[in-house]
């Protein structure tokens, strides 16, 4: 007797032992969770230096500088023109009353405009800069209580700390709305699904648990690898995805099961073989795509690696070990309580006879792959290479303040801040590390290249009467700030950044030998950023592609459907690129979308976007091929095993697939434009992979290839059966095949 694989025999066990694998897993959670919280989070605090805004950066680092937090109290007029007097009469109130407070270490005196229509009054604060955000309310405070005692003139607070807790309230209420949404959508979603509250509350449960367990587990792998504060949002939305999906193939297998008649024991050990394997390959491929990430050298995709591998390993042992444990315990009751209507919609399991209910919908809808695969496949092909042309036009940058949501007050007053004062707006940082003894030969260079961008166009105008040059306390290193009227991922921006790093600061400190010097700040941040994310791509697509390729050959014993598979999923992924182009870099979808246009992707999200949707699509690819390769192995013809594979799993497929699109496009109602392009591109992408790949393109792939499917070398083949194992009979339909 051939020996059972480990997945089915830690599922029989879990089936068998119910109470004990339920109550390993509630201690299994709880342990990572409270583990994690005691152990504490390392944050991350550098960028990986990349580029030469990185260099710019570890200079600046270098120096020491104490960069206490800083803020603004500006003034302007409601209407026509500023009243000079009474403006002053207020920036001396505010200067007053902001010294007064514990927060603030110093006020300076306050700086006119050029153009006369407002007044600024810088505020420095105390304490550590990091924790500004978190300081600055009494601020507000008292900001808000001189606006309301002198209406007929604007009073509003604005500066990096004002600026940052106003996003952060915002965001945060965002991001709180789509989590409380995410979870009634995909219960409603599952119901709908499932026809019966307990079997859609069985996938939630298990995403959420693996979700909080891979909180903690990913707070203690911080020690080893820091994260960012982004980690846990991307292993929410990774694990409800990915939890769901494991749950939503292994439950409904079980419930097939069960419909013909099988005990609830063999029912689980069945689902286990069949829909366990293939949670485990699908769970392997993704983990491949997230390691990916790690060969980008970024601090921030290493942690979304760690936090996406941990949640999915997770979802992984869970849908082995708690799941088979709940539906064994459960039984029939999984499908109660019932919901009549959708209860008559989705119980197909029993016809005649003992016969299952033969679908309609889809045997309709591949009957173009089947009768004609060489032209549904041009086609459909064809049109999925025209959606990805746009992708080659694709622009990469950083969002800048200009893309930040203005329903905040504090954005208002920025737009008003940098209108009056142009270098508090876009700024590049130009860092130089030199001997102490040169100091003095630093600051003349630095004089001459603030001059020199002074007068060009390119470039603003100082407010004050000499330029901001910072030395640090040894004299080794000095920065200057060099200020563009233009918003930050604009054309003009990157001219300015061309003319410093290969005009202007060679002809200024190239002339000084043995000093280091390089120009950072966000524009330059976001061009080194991009050029990155383009060298970078290629080494990651090529790590997922080979292990993947890999996986797929030792899971299926078939070179070809490893092929076809990574062919399909670089279609899928193709296209998905090129609609993100068409959406977001033009501006015919803003009013429908509700988002202005940067003209560009988000510099990070073609990455992201590659290993997320390499990995997630391949949960369908594996599940879909698994029922064709189960039905080719019990002596079915290929065209009648693809046509039987793709309808028998299109109800789970189209099931996880719709839970994935809901829970995308609720992150595409968030305020950022980032998070706009990931929840829109994720959500289109997977409903191109589970709609057009899987019922068209797929299907006529296969079709096609007939036989040739399954070539292997001799060495890959092993001895594998024909016909299914004794002991278990032969499905009806597949009977009836052979």
């Amino acid at each position: 007797m051939t020996k059972r694989p480990v997945t089915v025999r830690v599922a029989r066990w879990s089936a068998e032992h119910p109470w004990r694998a339920m109550a390993l897993w509630v201690v299994f959670v709880a342990v990572c969770f409270v583990g994690g919280n005691a152990a504490g989070f390392t944050e991350a605090t550098d960028d990986g230096n990349i580029g030469e805004a990185g260099r710019a950066s570890a200079i600046v680092d270098s120096g020491d500088f104490d960069n206490p937090a800083k803020d603004n109290v500006l003034i302007t007029a409601r209407s026509g023109a500023l009243d000079q007097a009474a403006a002053r009469a207020v920036a001396d109130e505010v200067t007053n009353r902001m010294r007064a407070l514990p927060e603030v270490a110093t006020v300076d005196e306050p700086i006119p405009a050029r153009n006369g229509k407002a007044l600024l009054v810088p505020i420095t604060m105390k304490g550590d800069p990091d924790t500004a955000e978190d300081r600055v309310q009494p601020l507000l405070d008292t900001t808000a209580a001189i606006q309301a005692a002198h209406p007929d003139l604007r009073i509003e607070e604005v500066g990096g700390p004002s600026i940052g807790k106003a996003l952060d309230d915002t965001l945060g209420k965002d991001f709180k709305q789509a989590e409380l949404l995410s979870l009634p959508v995909t219960l409603a979603i599952l119901v709908i699904a499932f026809g019966a509250l307990i079997a859609a509350a069985v996938p939630v449960l298990l995403a959420l648990s693996s979700v909080v367990a891979a909180f903690g587990l990913s707070t203690l792998a911080s020690h080893l690898i820091p994260g960012t504060d982004t980690t846990n949002s991307v292993i929410l939305l990774i694990g409800m995805a990915v939890g769901v999906d494991y749950s939503l193939f292994y439950v409904r297998r079980e419930r097939e099961e069960r419909a013909k008649g099988r005990q609830h024991l063999d029912a689980v050990e069945i689902a286990a073989e069949t829909s366990g394997h293939a949670v485990v390959v699908s769970g392997l491929a993704v983990m491949i795509a997230m390691a990916g990430l790690f060969l980008a050298s970024d601090t921030v995709f290493s942690s979304l690696a760690v936090g996406s591998i941990l949640v999915v390993l997770v979802a992984v042992i869970g849908s082995l070990t708690v799941l088979p444990a709940l539906l064994a315990k459960l039984g029939r009751w999984v499908d109660r309580p019932r919901v009549p209507l959708l209860w008559r919609l989705t119980a197909r399991g029993a016809g005649r006879h003992g016969q299952p209910a033969r679908p309609r919908l889809w045997p309709f809808l591949l009957r173009p792959a089947l009768r004609y695969p060489l032209v549904t496949l041009l086609i459909s092909a064809g049109a999925l290479a025209a959606l990805a042309v746009p992708a080659t036009g694709m622009t990469l940058k950083f969002p800048g303040a200009e893309d930040l949501p203005r329903t905040t007050a504090a954005m208002q007053a920025y737009d008003r801040l940098t209108e009056a004062y142009p270098s508090n707006g876009t700024t590049h940082l130009v860092a130089v590390k030199a001997p102490a003894a040169k100091a003095g030969e630093v600051k003349a260079a630095l004089t001459e290249l603030a001059d020199r961008t002074g007068k060009d166009p390119l470039f603003a105008p100082y407010d004050g009467d000499a330029p901001d040059i910072d030395v640090s306390a040894d004299r080794r290193v000095s920065t200057l700030v060099v200020a563009t009227p233009y918003a930050s991922r604009s054309d003009e921006a990157k001219q300015s950044l061309v003319k410093l790093r290969t005009e202007l600061v060679p002809a200024t400190l190239g002339k000084l030998s043995g000093v280091e010097y390089a120009v950072g700040g966000d524009v330059a941040a976001s061009e080194d950023y991009a050029k990155h994310v383009r060298d970078t791509l290629p080494l990651v697509m090529a790590f997922v592609l080979a292990l993947t390729l890999l996986v797929m050959v030792l899971t299926f014993r078939s070179v070809v459907v490893a092929v076809t598979s990574i062919g399909l999923n670089l279609l899928s992924a193709a296209a998905s690129y090129g609609l993100l182009v068409v959406v977001f870099q033009g501006h015919w979808a803003e009013d429908l979308l509700g988002f202005t246009s940067m003209e560009a992707i988000v510099s990070w999200l073609p990455l992201f976007l590659f290993v997320v949707l390499f990995g997630l699509s391949m949960d369908y690819h594996v599940f879909v091929v698994s029922r064709i390769r189960e039905a080719v192995r019990n002596g079915m013809p290929t065209r009648d095993a693809v046509r039987h594979g793709i309808t028998t799993s299109a109800g789970t497929v189209t099931s996880a697939a719709v839970v994935m699109v809901g829970v995308f496009s609720i992150f595409a109602t968030l305020s950022t434009i980032d998070m706009k392009q990931l929840g829109i591109g994720l959500a289109a992408a997977i409903l191109l992979d589970a709609t057009v790949i899987r019922a068209v393109v797929l299907p006529s792939v296969m079709t096609l290839l007939g036989k040739a499917n399954w070539w292997a070398p001799r060495f890959l083949r092993g001895r594998e059966p024909l016909a299914e194992p004794a002991g278990r009979p032969l499905e009806p339909e597949l009977a009836s095949a052979r």
